[in-house]
């Protein structure tokens, strides 16, 4: 029987389809890298008894390896990547080599199209198989090789230059991209604008007229403002020289407000920032969710157009019953669907849609919030427009013009989903006619300034990349919170971003050495290049070579200039050798060393001129003045906190490994060192109850809450609470080949059976250690790394008893 390999984005995705093409019938397994589950099926494919394997890749990785041997001997392979070109190369690459050859030239890879987890998009995608776009691909691949060797090339250099040199930057790392750079630069662009604002005085005229016993009516002035306070006095001399208010014309038009077009990612990015109050990476989070489950459709498209076979009527009945809209879907059904406006078909995937209907309950908060939104605008798209009739009144007070108007709803049309977007109430302007006169009440000279721009939100800051070709509907939230998360901006009320220090010295430089490294013309123009690529009008080496040739002349000039950016960096932020406070002596001079907390957290020795990496996230203390046997640089103490973990390290040995089986960032948890009482030797226990390579260590901290943490996760082991000492022995547990730990407790606090004071076991295998020995995971990740005594055996049984603990 053949066998059929079907790779989809992500596990969710993957499990969905399955269990929609084998109708609930499949089995499901653990694939052999622990992450990504293998539903299996037997079916038809091609009019051939086959036997399918759907499985998927974790995320957008690096490495396949996981997929190729799940493809080994597999005669077919279809792609299920959310139609999209990401990943499709990669996936190919790792399944080919190892699939069955086939016979002549028969097709042997397929791609899925597919716009929604629904049983009838899924099948006709089935049914409906296709090649792969290799252009498409190439494309993909000309962009991420692109960014992330001219990215690296700056990034390493700048955040190697300026963080050796300033220890108040406060980012761990001074990144640069050909896409995120241009996007700080809009922010600092306005800031800039903002800074060098000088307000004008200017004035208007406001009149007040009235007719018999109404209220007062306040009128426009048709010149608008002067930004001469005598020429304004002129004119309200003119118009006080009538007490009338004549009134000139009195026209009514009947007015529409359009229905909006369908929903692309752009536009829900927009409003969700700006009416949901929700970032661009949490909004994508969540739409991919709502996706996934089955709720909505494709979450990331540019297309604005519905095509002539969708089933609008279908999507709409799904949210007849829907006490939220249900009023508003029945007429539309009653009476009839509106066809949507003509929009962009970018011929990705069709507009963001509602599959299905949902309450909060089911969504949670945010996620009910997006939905309602989604629903909400696409009744809104099959909906009539809104109607209103203008009327406006023109006014003549001694020669000079003035008018005033007003609006009065006719039909709601789609604002009745929409209410937000509604003619607001206003106050019904008088009954009048040509030639009718108002009493005047008053015209007086107002005194008014320009205003500076506010800082841009994220919704004006999504148009302006939108407008350039900054980035794609995808990576557009990607850009904007890496420019949060590098402490270039700040996100203040109003989802408005005002730029850091950083931000702005960073840009400034830009400017100053090379202004086309922060302007978006040079990435506007390769994104046409990499759309030429997709539709096989470009080649992809030339347009990757030349594209390299040009970032490799910035580049170098960049290095040769940097002295003007550090010009303005001295400006404003501190030497690193006057930032920070003493901590720990120097293991070369013995002289204390700084501790800088700003990111990135670090020492520095400024009678060295040195500075050593430390752990980040975390708190850094002094070690018990303990020195380290190899290199004399006294140990200094990382820790996440009372409810994670702690480990000692060398600052000189956590960026310079001393031994070959040691990496860079290395705490004494793992060393190798065979004698060094802080080192793995000493302290380590036995295997991690989680991970295959971690171990656990205790922590000699941490007394009377004792515990042991993994090296390598963040699994933490609480035990022996209230002991007076915890020991490790160098003796080994019999059955398990972890070390013996000797306890003491106090006599009053003993736990230890017939008060007993002192015990040495396994906390794994001794059943007087059973109760006393509680399984955690830290409040805080930090990557940890390799082990002691090889690799001891998982103790089989204390572990399921530790996993009954796992919270």
């Amino acid at each position: 029987m053949r066998t059929v390999l079907m790779v989809a984005e992500k596990p969710s995705l993957a499990q969905s389809i399955a269990k929609i093409l084998s109708k609930g019938s499949c089995s499901s397994r653990k694939g052999l890298n622990g992450a990504c589950s293998v539903h299996e099926y037997s079916g038809s494919f091609q009019g051939q008894s086959v036997r399918f394997k759907m499985t998927s890749v974790c995320g957008h990785v690096m490495s396949l390896d996981f997929i190729g041997v799940e493809a080994r001997g597999c005669d077919v392979v279809v792609l299920w990547l959310d139609c999209d070109k990401r990943e499709r190369t990669s996936v190919l690459d790792a399944v080919q080599p190892v699939m069955s050859k086939p016979g002549g030239r028969e097709q042997t890879v397929f791609r899925a199209k597919f716009s929604s987890i629904t049983d009838t998009d899924i099948w006709n995608a089935m049914n409906r198989l296709g090649e792969p776009n290799h252009n498409e691909a190439l494309s993909v691949d000309a962009r991420q090789e692109l960014d992330l060797r001219i990215g690296c090339a700056f990034t390493r250099f700048q955040t190697k230059y300026f963080q050796g040199k300033y220890g108040n930057l406060d980012s761990s790392l001074i990144s640069f991209g050909p896409c995120q750079t241009p996007t700080l630069g809009f922010c600092v662009e306005r800031h800039d604008k903002i800074q060098s604002f000088k307000p004008e005085t200017f004035w208007i005229l406001q009149a007040k007229v009235f007719k018999g016993k109404e209220s007062a009516l306040t009128l426009d002035w048709n010149r608008v403002r002067v930004f001469d306070r005598d020429v304004g006095q002129m004119f309200v001399n003119v118009a006080k020289t009538s007490r009338d208010a004549k009134v000139e014309s009195v026209s009514k038009k009947e007015k529409s407000k359009q229905r909006p077009q369908a929903l692309n990612t752009v536009e829900m990015l927009r409003v969700a920032s700006s009416a949901l109050g929700m970032g661009p990476q949490h909004t994508m989070q969540i739409a991919e969710r709502l996706y996934t489950q089955g709720y909505i459709s494709y979450p990331r498209t540019e297309t604005t157009q519905y095509p002539e076979n969708f089933d609008l009527k279908g999507a709409l009945k799904q949210q007849a019953n829907n006490p939220m809209w249900a009023d508003e879907v029945k007429e539309l059904l009653s009476s009839g669907l509106n066809r949507p406006r003509k929009g962009n078909d970018a011929g990705d995937h069709p507009p963001i849609t509602p599959m299905r209907s949902a309450t909060e309950a089911e969504l949670g908060s945010d996620g009910w919030r997006l939905f309602d939104y989604i629903t909400r605008h696409f009744i809104s798209t099959v909906s009539q427009d809104c109607k209103f009739l203008q009327t406006t009144i023109e006014f003549n007070i001694g020669g000079e013009d003035f008018s005033c108007s007003g609006k009065t709803l006719i039909s709601p049309g789609y604002t009745s989903v929409m209410p937000w977007q509604g003619i607001p109430l206003e106050e019904a302007l008088p009954v009048c006619e040509r030639g009718d006169v108002f009493t005047v009440d008053e015209v007086k000279l107002v005194e008014r300034q320009t205003n500076p721009p506010e800082y841009l939100t994220e919704a004006e800051l999504i148009t302006l990349m939108e407008r350039h070709g900054i980035g794609t509907d995808a990576s557009i939230p990607v850009h904007i919170n890496n420019i949060c998360q590098r402490n270039y901006v700040t996100v203040e009320n109003g989802r408005k971003l005002k730029p850091t220090n950083l931000g702005i010295v960073l840009v400034h430089g830009y400017y100053k050495i090379d202004a086309e490294l922060v302007l978006p013309t040079i990435r506007s123009a390769l994104e046409k290049q990499l759309n030429l690529i997709a539709l096989g009008k470009a080649n992809f080496s030339q347009v990757l070579q030349h594209t390299l040739d040009i970032f490799k002349r910035k580049f170098h000039y960049f290095v040769d200039s940097i002295n003007g950016m550090d010009e303005l960096m001295e400006v404003s932020f501190s030497p690193i050798a006057a930032s920070g406070k003493p901590l720990s002596r120097c293991g070369k001079c013995h002289r204390f060393m700084k501790y800088i907390q700003a990111k990135p957290s670090r020492m520095h020795c400024s009678h060295c001129d040195e500075t050593y990496s430390l752990p980040q996230n975390g708190a850094i203390k002094l070690y018990k003045e303990l020195r380290c046997p190899l290199d004399d640089f006294e140990l200094v103490l990382w820790t996440s906190g009372s409810k994670g973990k702690s480990y000692p390290l060398c600052p000189y040995c956590y960026g310079n490994p001393p031994f070959r089986d040691m990496k860079k960032g290395f705490g004494c948890n793992e060393c190798t060192h065979p004698s060094c009482a802080h080192a793995l030797s000493s302290l380590g226990i036995g295997q991690c109850v989680e991970c295959e390579s971690g171990v656990l260590v205790l922590d000699p901290t941490s007394g009377p809450k004792w515990k042991m943490a993994c090296n390598k996760c963040n699994v933490v082991v609480h035990f022996f609470e209230q002991a007076h000492k915890v020991q490790v022995s160098s003796d080994s547990c019999d059955t398990c080949d972890a070390a013996l730990v000797d306890v003491d407790f106090n006599k009053s606090r003993s736990p230890l059976p017939l008060g007993q004071t002192q015990h040495s076991g396994c906390v794994f295998c001794d059943p007087v250690f059973q109760d006393l020995v509680e399984l955690k995971h830290a409040t805080m990740r930090h990557p940890m790394h390799r082990g002691r005594r090889g690799n001891p055996k998982k103790p089989k049984d204390k572990m399921a008893a530790l996993a009954a603990y796992f919270v």
